[in-house]
């Protein structure tokens, strides 16, 4: 299984896409607002607007600039960090997530002002930087943080793989680009029931399992 991809790019993706499903699960439940993507955002957003509750569109629209982002400031740094540094940049990345993570959970434990906003800022810059830190794993593009350009990459995947087979020859290999894409998916979904669980069980207090997950993934590949 995944023969071809390094066990670090797999453990990585799935890591990764466990804690992306894990923090937009636990954000709605929450906060009823996505930190991990835009799409949902910018429907909910139209729909607050829609019924007049512009404090919900604000906060919508707040996760969709502030995920973006954070995959801005990736695009800016990851080159001068790279040059001046040897130290891993995607460790650095997750190390910023503990933090923002931390921070976001501690604002709504203690019902801090503007609690929910803090929280729903530094969750969805969190995961807007790990988008943009981690985009490549095994020779393809994934994505961690949402499961739209996963299940796209995946059916285009699949498709290219048995259009380029000849007309009367079975396909017998399984590709290990395909494997990982359904490892991420599904690594995907089972964070975003753990997370819904955890937040659901604990409070904002369950928001930290995430954070917990990260720092192993982050010392892990600071020694690789």
């Amino acid at each position: 299984m995944l023969s071809n991809i390094s066990q670090t790019d797999a453990l990585l993706s799935f890591g990764l896409a466990f804690v992306g499903g894990y923090g937009d699960a636990a954000s709605f439940v929450l906060a009823k607002t996505f930190t991990g993507h835009v799409t949902g955002n910018l429907v909910l957003a139209a729909i607050a607007v829609a019924a007049h509750e512009w404090r919900a569109a604000l906060g919508h629209l707040s996760a969709i600039v502030t995920f973006l982002m954070g995959i801005f400031v990736i695009a800016l740094i990851a080159r001068p960090l790279k040059r001046w540094s040897s130290w891993p940049l995607l460790a650095t990345i997750m190390g910023m997530e503990v933090i923002l993570i931390v921070a976001a959970s501690l604002a709504l434990s203690f019902e801090t002002a503007h609690g929910v906003q803090i929280f729903v800022i530094s969750v969805s810059l969190a995961l807007g930087l790990q988008n943009g830190a981690f985009r490549r794993a095994g020779g393809i593009s994934v994505h961690t943080t949402y499961l739209t350009g996963m299940i796209t990459s995946l059916l285009s995947t699949e498709a290219e793989k048995y259009a380029s087979q000849p007309v009367l020859q079975p396909v017998t290999a399984s590709d290990p680009k395909i494997e990982l894409l359904y490892g991420i998916w599904i690594a995907f979904v089972l964070g975003a029931g753990t997370g819904a669980a955890m937040v659901l069980h604990f409070g904002a207090v369950g928001m930290l399992g995430a954070a917990l997950l990260l720092i192993p993934l982050a010392l892990r590949e600071v020694r690789s």
